[in-house]
């Protein structure tokens, strides 16, 4: 067991949350994370509606009796989803813990609080950070450069991004971005945060609700494999370098740039989906970080869970004897 503010305040045993991710954060690895210790995070959006949303619910606590949280990522659109039925969702279903990413969650925060609902909201930047704390939020994510999805447009990686956010803030953060050992979770400590959040890394093991080939191309790729598509477009996306990522990259460097509309056949969720559940490494979007290069192994979320903890600790103790 390791103890701080974040564990006191999840109730976990260990300072690990698992980021929501769209397609992936479902019941059999949330309740696989929640079981050995850390934080499982269901991903609100996953579900087509927010009826569905309370089933999974259901389902997650069908099969752990530990706490697991909710991801509602928060984006301007056109036709956007029914965010405030989501919420409702949340709330009325008893989750005490909510991850919120996008927008600034002030929206919601009031609501979270009267309800007695912890809020973590994941942010790219500091400035968003301190947005955020001013808003109420319990916890922030920092999400360096190096993370999976979208990392914003400043371009700053977590060695940088980490400290100064921890400087910044006092309400505790969680590093993000570049995490899948324990050296990272080390480093995270030591750099200021008081645990980790990991997506990437959880897409990779026995529980995930992901085909195996996509499981495998995790494994058998290296730090330089993927992509940063949408920079044209001023939306940065990090994904794993494919035959989409690259076509849509190859778009955006055509004289003039590309309109989101050219690609949007390419990228919609659903190919992305269909990929991850047919294991068509090539079918769709499919989201990675660069920590992709630190993944050799798919196991269990209880033996990655572990082992990340006891790497973490050996890695201290080795750096503390150093200067002994």
């Amino acid at each position: 067991m390791m103890k701080n503010r974040v564990t006191a305040m999840l109730g976990i045993r260990y300072p690990i949350v698992q980021g929501g991710m769209q397609w992936v954060g479902r019941a059999e690895l949330v309740a696989a994370v929640s079981n050995a210790g850390a934080l499982g995070v269901l991903t609100g959006l996953t579900q087509p509606t927010p009826e569905k949303l309370r089933e999974e619910i259901e389902r997650t606590r069908s099969m752990t009796d530990k706490p697991f949280g909710v991801n509602l990522t928060i984006l301007p659109a056109v036709n956007p989803p029914p965010y405030d039925r989501y919420m409702d969702a949340i709330i009325d279903s008893g989750v005490k813990i909510v991850e919120t990413a996008g927008n600034n969650p002030k929206q919601f925060v009031a609501r979270l609080k009267a309800n007695g609902i912890i809020s973590i909201h994941k942010c790219v930047n500091v400035r968003h950070a301190i947005s955020a704390e001013k808003s109420g939020v319990d916890i922030v994510s920092i999400d360096g450069f190096e993370c999976a999805g979208h990392p914003g447009e400043d371009d700053v990686p977590g060695l940088v991004l980490i400290p100064i956010a921890a400087k910044r803030l006092r309400i505790p953060i969680l590093a993000s971005g570049g995490i899948g050992d324990g050296r990272g979770f080390a480093a995270a400590l030591v750099l200021g945060a008081e645990g980790i959040n990991m997506g990437t890394r959880f897409c990779a093991t026995v529980e995930a609700p992901i085909h195996d080939n996509i499981k495998r191309a995790l494994v058998n790729a290296n730090e330089c494999d993927t992509r940063l598509m949408f920079r044209t477009l001023h939306n940065t996306a990090r994904v794993f370098k494919n035959a989409i990522s690259e076509q849509v990259f190859a778009m955006e460097q055509r004289p003039g740039g590309v309109a989101f509309e050219e690609i949007r056949p390419l990228v919609i969720g659903a190919r992305g989906r269909e990929a991850l559940s047919i294991g068509d490494v090539d079918g769709g979007v499919i989201t990675a970080g660069q920590v992709i290069g630190l993944i050799d192994d798919i196991p269990t979320c209880a033996v990655l869970i572990e082992r990340i903890v006891a790497e973490c600790r050996e890695r201290l103790r080795a750096s503390m004897q150093d200067f002994e």
